[in-house]
């Protein structure tokens, strides 16, 4: 019985630092982004900006989920593992985000989000960035293990 109440406990502290990441990826994408995220993805529908959040979510999810699968057995240094490796993916896809926006014309972060055609459309470069997100998600995984 100890042993479940221990992974029922491990169950929530890795859950409470995946979300307190995401909600940092969240936290990221409103900032690089002109307008309020919220409004745009849940009121105007916009699906640029849905489709930014979304792959920085999944990549972020991904890293937390491969830190937590590769951690020791050691819960302390598993959770550090999970929120370090996590800061640096976020990190790391902050560093890409500006990459790509220092090579490419006009404001990155505007043409992503942009609500030409009401928001239905997503810019072709939304595709790029979520490739890019993905990807820097994908190296910080590998790494991780």
């Amino acid at each position: 019985m100890n042993d479940i109440l221990d992974e029922v406990g491990a169950t929530f502290a890795y859950g409470a630092i995946g979300i307190a990441l995401m909600a940092l990826g969240y936290l990221v994408v409103e900032v690089t982004t002109p307008g309020r995220l919220g409004k745009q993805i849940w009121t105007e529908g916009n699906r640029g900006a849905a489709l930014l959040l979304s792959a920085k979510l999944l990549g972020i999810g991904a890293i937390v989920t491969t830190a937590i699968v590769t951690s020791d057995s050691d819960l302390t240094d598993g959770l550090l593992d999970t929120a370090v490796f996590g800061g640096c993916g976020i990190v790391l896809m902050i560093v890409a985000f500006f990459l790509l926006d220092v090579i490419t014309p006009g404001k990155l972060g505007a043409t992503l989000v942009d609500a030409e055609g009401g928001g239905t459309a997503i810019h072709p470069a939304g595709w790029v960035v979520a490739a890019a997100d993905l990807g820097v998600a994908a190296i910080v995984a590998g790494a991780v293990s």
